[in-house]
């Protein structure tokens, strides 16, 4: 992926400590695999990582993740929040003309980075729970060590992989603008469990629609893409599907548990958004076949 020397958001945040540090839960160390493991699920899933981590470490649910926290003031000028922020910017530039074929004007994502929890206008994230955006600051959050996690336990590479993951992210700050995020959510409330997660799944593939969209307009303009980005992107849409992290952690696939979708839906609307770039194209709730 091509991005070296473009612009840069503004609108980037670094919370992260100076360096690594022990990840430990209930006194206890735990391994990578078990925190990749409470990572996707949590992400995925929408399970609670501590629940996750406690069950797989064999303390109470109640028991809380703590982290050996170094030194505050990393700064973002490294090459890893250097991407960050060039791919935010993208985002802003690519929603900014959408928004302004429409009569209407884009208000940009913010976006936190931080190493293991962090305070947000939604409560306290985790790590654990994988980039995520919350809707009452306005706000994406990751930690990067999400995208080593997807390099060692899926094999998932390439700089495109991590920008559509951000993209997805910031996906659901433009269903939030729109108003969509509200009328799921209100929805969700009157609905049972299993049409809840339909209706959950149905956000998530409008999100990675968007995704879709955001990279077709900024590779129009700035022809970013490199060969192989586009396979790695799908690549990273098809591990992340609900049926290959639940087969790969339960060994079963249970349909009305998914909150994302499948791969092969995942794959579907994200090219779907990258073959039209029109936000048009991903009415995901009026489509009868996911």
């Amino acid at each position: 992926m091509r991005w070296e020397g473009d612009r840069q958001s503004d609108n980037v945040e670094d919370r992260r400590g100076g360096g690594g540090g022990g990840f430990g839960f209930g006194g206890k160390s735990i391994g990578i695999g078990t925190l990749v493991i409470a990572l996707v699920g949590g992400w995925i899933f929408g399970i609670n990582p501590v629940t996750i981590l406690s069950l797989l470490s064999g303390g109470a649910p109640s028991q809380q993740v703590s982290q050996q926290r170094p030194p505050q003031g990393a700064p973002a000028n490294d090459r890893e929040s250097q991407f960050v922020a060039t791919t935010l910017a993208y985002t802003e530039d690519a929603w900014a003309q959408v928004f302004r074929e429409q009569g209407a004007q884009y208000q940009p994502a913010k976006l936190v980075l931080f190493e293991g929890r962090v305070g947000t206008g939604c409560g306290q994230g985790e790590s654990a729970t994988g980039p995520f955006y919350c809707p009452a600051d306005s706000t994406v959050y990751i930690d990067l060590g999400f995208f080593r996690t997807m390099q060692q336990r899926f094999n998932v590479e390439g700089e495109f992989a991590q920008a559509y993951v951000i993209a997805h992210e910031v996906g659901h700050h433009v269903q939030n603008l729109l108003g969509v995020s509200d009328k799921v959510h209100a929805a969700q409330q009157r609905a049972s469990e299993t049409q809840g997660n339909a209706l959950s799944v149905r956000l998530e593939l409008q999100a990675d629609c968007f995704a879709g969209v955001w990279a077709k307009r900024t590779n129009k303009e700035k022809q970013i893409l490199e060969s192989g980005d586009v396979e790695s992107a799908l690549n990273a849409a098809s591990a992340i599907g609900d049926d290959a992290l639940q087969r790969q952690s339960r060994g079963v696939v249970v349909p009305d548990s998914f909150t994302h979708g499948s791969s092969a839906q995942r794959v579907h609307w994200f090219k779907r958004g990258l073959e039209s770039g029109e936000v048009s194209a991903c009415n995901t709730f009026d489509a009868r076949q996911l």
